[in-house]
């Protein structure tokens, strides 16, 4: 329960955030003194280079074995999830909900969270060295896959995008920080490890920037008068039957490929989940010079705090579960 609380508290500073963009929007403001975009920039920059110092390479070597499982768990995060969203964009093409639908597509395509997933999945007894490997590695590939997802859909809508600027932006702030992490792991690494809880309230901090920055100004643009509360509820009940779907096909495939307890554990939980520290950097890279970037994040803001409540239950629930079984295995031994 302890850990549940701590978790859930990154979600209430979310709305703590939204909340003194809409009340004090003076520092975010386009006129403010304050170089938002700049400290925005750096920060993106700086959260990719420790994530970069952070990446587990044995992990990663050492987890290539299991290939099947994380086969489905990419698979799950970056084709499953926007096929499922993909086939209502002709029902909202041209119209009002198009941008929502956007939004949607938007948090479909992004890849899956590290520290929740491994917690989740530890809470759960499952496989934790695929999960660490899962999560690890699903960064790396949302920074090719999500934008090819986002491309073809953004030129279609009224919103002017300069393309030029989003890969530069791209390849500045997310590839090379992160390449040149990697090549200073050896001599950074074990500092890294050692701040790892300081760099993760670092990443939070920059993502609570963020969000204060765009959400002020999606407020000074309006922006937010054209969704109505029917839509934002509409929103909150799509986003939960898109998870408890994903859930469910997730199970479904683990069964076919026959995998076993804590295999089928990692594969459903790495598989749902969307990860906000790169959906709010990956929003900044490709809506970031439009006002549109509040939007944006809605459904996810609604998916993370979601998944984080309906995974630890589910995870607390297994978890259980594995201790009794392991306890009535040894008193049957004994």
């Amino acid at each position: 329960m302890l850990k549940k609380l701590r978790i859930d508290t990154f979600v209430i500073a979310i709305i703590i955030s939204i909340l003194i963009a809409y009340f004090f929007p003076q520092l975010g403001a386009s006129d403010s003194p304050v170089p938002m975009n700049l400290i925005s920039s750096l920060g993106i920059s700086f959260i990719f280079f420790f994530y970069g110092l952070s990446l587990s390479t044995e992990a990663i070597k050492n987890g290539l074995k299991n290939w099947k499982l994380h086969v489905s768990v990419q698979g799950s995060t970056f084709v499953l999830f926007p096929l499922l969203v993909l086939p209502f964009f002709p029902l909202v093409k041209g119209t009002s909900h198009e941008l929502l639908w956007l939004a949607f597509l938007f948090m479909a395509a992004l890849p899956s969270t590290v520290s929740s997933s491994v917690v989740m999945v530890s809470m759960a007894k499952g496989n934790l060295p695929a999960a660490i490997f899962n999560a690890s590695i699903s960064g790396i590939i949302g920074i090719i896959l999500t934008p090819l997802w986002m491309l073809p859909f953004i030129k279609q809508t009224e919103v002017p995008f300069e393309f030029s600027s989003i890969y530069f932006q791209l390849i500045t702030e997310i590839v090379i920080p992160l390449a040149l992490g990697l090549v200073l792991r050896r001599f950074l690494g074990v500092w890294a490890q050692k701040h790892k809880r300081t760099l993760n309230k670092f990443d939070k901090a920059i993502i609570l920037l963020i969000i204060y920055k765009s959400f002020v100004q999606s407020f000074e643009d309006k922006i937010f008068s054209s969704v109505s509360y029917l839509e934002m509820l509409s929103m909150v009940i799509l986003v939960i039957g898109l998870f408890l779907l994903v859930y469910f096909l997730t199970g479904w495939i683990g069964k076919v490929l026959k995998f076993n307890h804590a295999d089928q554990i990692t594969n459903q939980f790495c598989g749902t989940k969307k990860s906000l520290v790169h959906g709010t950097v990956f929003s900044e890279a490709l809506f970031g010079q439009t006002n549109i970037v509040g939007i944006m994040l809605l459904p996810l803001m609604f998916y993370h705090a979601l998944q984080i409540l309906i995974i630890s239950v589910i995870a607390t629930k297994k978890g259980s579960e594995q201790t009794i079984a392991a306890t009535e295995a040894d008193s049957i031994q004994v």
